[in-house]
């Protein structure tokens, strides 16, 4: 008597976390194309993005379905989507070097974790059971803590684009104005730079003036 066939297996590329991973994709391009004329449309779609990395994981887990291909694919598309946002804000704002420098430090760190954990193995590189690093233990071992981290920096980001001016401007100048936005005689002091800085909104004036640094 014949053996009743096992229940066949999709391919890895129609794996649903993978599919969505496709829709991410998609989505990404979209936010992109309307970024300098839709602002708020980008927002919200990237942030959707930003959502759905957090919804494929969640049906890898239930279905069984996590793979190598899909780990990389999730993280390039994490990785590029949070690039390219970090390039538009080193062109709005100066010094741009920050952002660039937060980009490098954001592609070079996910790639020597995904690198040595291939190495050593591992089918993920958010198993960190055996290591010994006691923040990559509480950034991966502790998803809340992750959680908090990912979406923090992903709105603060966005936050800062939507901010934005057409002209580059001074970081510490959008902090300051985004801190009390009606400007009624702001004062900030920036002690840390060893500088002082006042602003306060002239009445033929849309945004805040700079008025002395001592």
């Amino acid at each position: 008597m014949a053996q009743p066939s096992a229940e066949k297996m999709p391919s890895v590329y129609l794996y649903i976390p993978n599919i969505i991973g496709y829709f991410r994709i998609i989505i990404n391009f979209i936010a992109f194309a309307v970024c300098y004329s839709n602002k708020p449309l980008f927002a919200i779609l990237y942030f959707f993005s930003f959502v759905l990395d957090g919804v494929d994981g969640w049906f890898a887990r239930k279905f069984n379905q996590a793979s190598t291909f899909g780990a990389v694919l999730d993280m390039v598309t994490d990785r590029v989507s949070t690039a390219c946002l970090l390039a538009l804000l080193s062109q709005c704002y100066r010094p741009g070097l920050v952002f660039l420098m937060l980009l490098g430090l954001d592609i070079t760190s996910h790639w020597f974790q995904m690198y040595s954990s291939f190495l050593s193995g591992k089918t993920s590189h958010k198993d960190v059971k055996h290591t010994s690093n006691w923040l990559l233990k509480l950034y991966y071992g502790y998803r809340p803590f992750m959680a908090f981290c990912c979406v923090s920096c992903e709105v603060l980001y966005i936050t800062l684009f939507l901010f934005a001016d057409e002209k580059s401007t001074s970081l510490l100048s959008s902090c300051s104005e985004a801190k009390s936005p009606h400007c009624p005689g702001v004062h900030f002091n920036s002690s840390w730079l060893g500088s002082e800085t006042s602003y306060q909104c002239h009445p033929d004036e849309n945004s805040c003036g700079h008025l002395h640094r001592v």
